[in-house]
């Protein structure tokens, strides 16, 4: 699951777009994975620290190019009604 998060950091950054990315869910699981690894190393339980540490960056790494093309790519804000047809 760490690693999880790295093929869809990947296509964004290959494509230069995040628009169908929830910006909301990428928030409320890079937080969930850095609590996580806060935890693993107040218990120093390597296993853990390793795991979402792993999460943390990949994460991270999909939340922050979501919001950097999103907004390079007029998006502004974290969430957008989209047209009505």
């Amino acid at each position: 699951m760490s690693i999880g998060y790295l093929p869809q950091a990947y296509k964004i950054i290959k494509t230069k777009s995040a628009e169908d990315v929830s910006v909301i869910t990428y928030l409320i699981l890079s937080i969930g994975t850095l609590v996580w690894t806060i935890y693993g190393i107040q218990i120093r339980d390597l296993p853990i620290i390793i795991g979402f540490s792993i999460g943390v960056f990949g994460s991270w790494l999909v939340l922050g190019a979501t919001l950097y093309y999103n907004y390079k790519n007029g998006k502004k804000g974290i969430i957008q009604e989209k047209p009505k047809p």
